[in-house]
């Protein structure tokens, strides 16, 4: 587990045995994710996954493209 500058993170997470993963508590205060906060989860077979806030710029973004919002 480490931290690489300011605006990087990195650590392994374990996957329990519901499929549940714990975040960091370092990438819940980075990108302030809270109990309750809803997560975009994104998965690409070459690319491997991606994890979002629902609410960022960047989901928004994803869900107009596809036609959800």
């Amino acid at each position: 587990m480490g931290k690489i500058k300011k605006e990087r993170f990195f650590s392994t997470a374990n996957v329990g045995s519901k499929g549940q993963i714990v975040i960091p508590i370092e990438l819940r205060e980075m990108f302030n994710i809270n109990p309750g906060d809803n997560l975009l989860v994104l998965g690409d077979i070459n690319r491997g996954i991606a994890i979002l806030k629902a609410d960022s710029k960047e989901a928004e973004a994803i869900f107009k493209k596809v036609g959800l919002k």
